[in-house]
């Protein structure tokens, strides 16, 4: 099933359920209020929404209205704990080589992890706000795990059992800050700015076979101003599937429901040659194409983002379609007053009342629900 989160004025928002196709939504409210509530009581209210994402797919559903991704929170605004991996060891090992540091042969068998800021998770329209264009704007297209309860300790091979959704991340990065923070030796804190969400959060099953083996075998496309430059392929190369990504996590303690953990950059492996670069999928951060070009030319050539850049991120299906909805997100400085956001219609009293279950199917479906 696919979940979003509307913007209703308050922190949490309101839980929805969104069609396959991502025409349509249904409110939640009669079933849970709140993605986290789900997430707490998950064998208990996701087979009532599950029923609810079969009859609004099949048109049965009564208060069904046209979803508006720019309507949508981050599927759970805030979290409990937001833990970034980094699996694709492609791109550690092209960011390191860039600036002359060797890879640790553990890198290649303990998954990197940093834990980042969850109390405020951005929508996938919400600006990139920033101080100082100087700090370096970065986009880092990922795909994260949000979980259940996990017990400490879990071997990988449960852990993959916990994931209960998977989201699309935009892990914003000011790079400039990084050196600094780092030197430090106590990690990210200034240079992770406010991480973004696609629109809609699905279950592993609406992927079919595309998740195989902890991972989601689908591209992820990067568009920057309105140009293509990544089109990155999230199975291959994922040195770390996301059974090893929790297990990690929960190696001293327990993990738990509503717990985020991201892939890190997806990175594919490209082919390096005289006088040329070639990046078969292009590149889902600048860094990286950074990395490359100091590789081949000495120094980089791609500037980080600027005020009025926008990306966009997206995954598609074998059928065309939006697996997650988009991120398009723009830089823009702090004074800088656009729209407000967008805020859902009120829940009205029909479509809150316990009442309003929706219609059983009057006739067999012709297919079978997943």
């Amino acid at each position: 099933m696919k979940l979003a989160t509307y913007q209703d004025g308050s922190r949490d928002g309101q839980l929805v359920v969104v069609s396959r196709d991502l025409t349509q939504a249904h409110y939640a409210t009669h079933i849970a209020n709140r993605l986290q509530q789900v997430l707490d009581d998950w064998n208990f209210l996701s087979p009532q929404l599950q029923d609810l994402y079969v009859s609004l797919n099949h048109g049965r559903a009564r208060h069904a209205f046209p979803f508006d991704p720019a309507l949508c929170m981050a599927p759970l605004p805030r979290a409990y704990q937001w833990a970034d991996g980094s699996a694709y060891l492609n791109h550690v090992e092209l960011v390191r080589q860039a600036r002359g540091a060797e890879v640790p042969e553990s890198f290649y068998t303990d998954p990197l992890m940093y834990q980042g800021g969850s109390d405020d998770l951005a929508g996938p329209q919400a600006d990139i706000v920033c101080a100082n264009p100087a700090w370096g704007v970065d986009f880092e297209a990922e795909l994260a795990a949000i979980t259940g309860d996990v017990p400490m300790g879990c071997p990988a091979d449960r852990a993959i059992d916990a994931v209960r959704l998977l989201v699309l991340v935009n892990d914003v990065t000011l790079r400039n800050l990084i050196p600094d923070e780092l030197a430090k030796g106590f990690g990210f804190v200034q240079s992770k700015p406010a991480t973004a969400f696609g629109p809609v959060a699905i279950t592993p099953d609406e992927l079919g076979d595309a998740w195989a083996r902890g991972r989601v075998h689908l591209p992820v496309q990067c568009t920057w101003n309105g140009r293509k430059v990544g089109l990155c392929e999230a199975g291959n190369d994922m040195t770390f599937h996301f059974g090893q990504l929790v297990a990690h996590l929960a190696k001293t303690r327990r993990v738990r429901a509503g717990s985020i953990i991201g892939s890190g950059t997806i990175s594919n492996k490209g082919v390096a040659r005289k006088n040329r670069t070639d990046w078969p999928n292009g590149y889902s951060c600048i860094a990286e194409k950074r990395a490359m070009e100091t590789l081949q030319d000495g120094q980089p050539s791609t500037e980080y983002m600027q005020y009025g850049d926008t990306i966009r991120i997206e995954v598609k299906g074998r059928d065309g379609q939006s697996v997650f909805g988009a991120i398009l997100q723009e830089v823009v400085p702090p004074e800088f007053k656009g729209r407000a956001p967008a805020v859902a219609p009120a829940v009205t009293a029909a479509i809150a009342d316990t009442s309003d279950t929706p219609e059983p199917p009057t006739e067999t479906p012709t297919e079978t629900p997943e």
